[in-house]
């Protein structure tokens, strides 16, 4: 299905690429996609019903044109669970857990992952760099494992250390920092300005908000089918009267809204849920602009809240977006405190048998605290998204040297912040690492090789799809290892490895010979002193694999 990205500042059209983040015409970074709904509205509802219940079941309607099975893990498709107990404690009996607990890695921002990763391999991007404040960069590891996409993960040293481990133990690059969050957002964009990456840019990245609208699908199908419609109604699918969720930047409510939106316009519902965004106390920006009505939220430079995955304290636009929004649907921003959070934590448990990391106990914290408010009616339909649980990564599993430090240096008067940044960076560097040229006419043979050895180090990589496009990119990159297939079109790897021997330049080049050929014993005696390993492709575990290449490059 064709679709465009539209600015919202200027209305300016355009075709959809990931690496494009402006505006051609006015060069605002915030624009969203837009599908010719008219066209889409007579038949969608005929053709999802055919489908199965997960985040794909929407395909029309997201900016990927053809998605890859082999990419998906099960992502969307979360159950609507009625809090029986929690509404009978409240006095309000229709309150519905949107449970994303059951994503692929236990957390909403897979269905951000999952539409992300989809569009960066559509578009050949192999390669990104993401700040978090722990689930996103979780399923940012595990969508891109998947893809082959190396992930460079930039968080903050306050972030818990089991989420860290989970990113890492996907194979990604684990870069702790020793800020805020806010810091660890700009070290982030700074390190991909550098190396030219594609960055994950929070509430403007389009993919973000389309994989975070198909909430807003499922609840209102799931609700239809759990309630029924109203009488007279004339809609197609039920939405709630309140849609309650905890946030640090904004994006869900925001991919939410979107979702809401496009379904009033194609005549499914007639009215959108009003939102509540929950912030921890010690870090509300929205909150404290939103009671002081104000259009821009003032940045909270020092956090104080243990809640660590909620302490955005510079929601920059986001903000004037969602207030915006809420104004026209009678939404509001409110704070609880982190020991109400705890107790809700507790008491969700307790009441209904979910365990909820505390960054979604804030949800229902302030649910609690608007309903004995009398903002949320005992008559409305609530439904409160319990946005994650992660699960701990076994210590044992990783061993050491997963994540690496960035220590950011003491400002000085006369040091500029920019260069301050850029020293860090330096430390993480690309061209420190390694360089290893992996030679094989199979690309996924290359990208195996590739994710085996990104899991547990730095490496920078080179691919050559045969025996001349290797020993060209031996002159040109002067890599320190060489891993070599056999049986390729053209010069094979036999010919490469005479090549190399034959000139003194190159000589001394370690050499690994990954083959899924059977050797003959004539062959085993060509590869004789030629080379410093021999693997049998099938037959090597990773860790082998991993322990030839340490040990070459020591």
């Amino acid at each position: 299905m064709s679709f465009l990205i539209r600015c919202i500042d200027c209305g300016h059209t355009t075709a959809y690429h990931p690496s494009d983040i402006c505006c051609p015409s006015c060069k605002s970074q915030w624009r969203e996609a837009i599908y010719p709904y008219d066209e889409i509205a007579p038949t969608f509802p005929q053709n999802i019903a055919r489908r199965k219940f997960d985040l794909w079941r929407y395909s029309e309607l997201l900016p990927v044109h053809k998605p890859l099975p082999a990419l998906k893990l099960g992502e969307g498709g979360t159950p609507l669970i009625r809090a029986v107990n929690l509404g009978i404690m409240l006095g309000c009996p229709n309150i519905f857990i949107k449970d994303e607990r059951q994503g692929p890695t236990a957390s909403f921002k897979d269905r951000q992952a999952a539409v992300t990763i989809a569009a960066l391999k559509e578009a050949g991007i192999t390669e990104m760099v993401a700040a978090s404040t722990g689930n996103v960069a979780i399923s940012y590891a595990a969508y891109a494992a998947r893809a082959g996409i190396k992930l460079w993960a930039f968080v903050t040293s306050l972030v818990p250390e089991l989420k860290m481990r989970e990113i890492a133990l996907y194979g990604s690059q684990v870069l702790k920092v020793t800020g805020t969050y806010d810091q660890v957002k700009q070290i982030a964009a700074e390190f991909a300005e550098q190396r030219g990456l594609y960055l994950d840019r929070g509430a403007r990245t389009i993919t973000s908000i389309e994989g975070m609208k198909t909430i807003a699908y499922e609840i209102a199908e799931q609700l239809t089918e759990e309630l029924g419609l109203p009488e007279d109604s004339g809609a197609l699918w039920r939405t709630p009267t309140w849609y309650v969720q905890s946030v640090s930047g904004g994006m869900g409510p925001i991919g939410i809204s979107k979702g809401f939106r496009e379904m009033a316009l194609m005549g499914f519902t007639h009215q959108a849920p009003a939102i509540a965004a929950i912030q921890a106390e010690g870090c509300a920006p929205m909150v404290n602009a939103w009671k002081e009505n104000q259009e821009e939220a003032a940045p909270i430079t020092n956090p104080k809240t243990h809640i660590e995955t909620l302490a955005t304290g510079t929601p920059g636009r986001t903000y004037s977006l969602l207030r915006k929004i809420f104004k026209e649907d009678r939404g509001v921003f409110e704070s609880v405190t982190d020991e109400e959070s705890y107790r809700a934590m507790h008491m969700l448990a307790k009441m209904e048998g979910i365990s909820a990391e505390p960054a979604a106990a804030v949800a229902f914290a302030g649910l609690f605290k608007l309903i004995r408010a009398g903002t949320i009616k005992s008559t409305d339909v609530v439904v409160v998204n319990c946005t994650g649980h992660t699960m701990p990564a076994e210590p044992l599993v990783l061993g050491s040297g997963w994540a690496r430090d960035i220590v950011l240096p003491q400002q000085e008067e006369s040091q500029p912040q920019e260069e301050g940044l850029l020293a860090a960076l330096s430390r993480v560097a690309p061209e420190r690492f390694p360089r290893i040229l992996i030679a094989d006419d199979a690309a996924d043979a290359r990208r195996l090789v590739r994710r085996i050895l990104q899991s547990q180090g730095e490496y920078t990589f080179f691919e050559a799809a045969n025996g001349r496009e290797a020993l060209d990119l031996v002159y040109k990159e002067h890599p320190d290892l060489l891993i070599l297939d056999l049986m390729m079109p053209g010069m094979d790897g036999f010919a490469v490895l005479d090549n190399l021997k034959n000139d003194p330049e190159t000589a001394e080049l370690p050499v690994i010979v990954s083959t899924a050929k059977e050797l003959t014993p004539d062959e085993k005696n060509r590869l004789q002193g030629r080379i410093q390993a021999l693997m049998q492709k099938g037959g090597f575990m990773s860790d082998e694999l991993l322990d030839e290449v340490k040990a070459l490059l020591r």
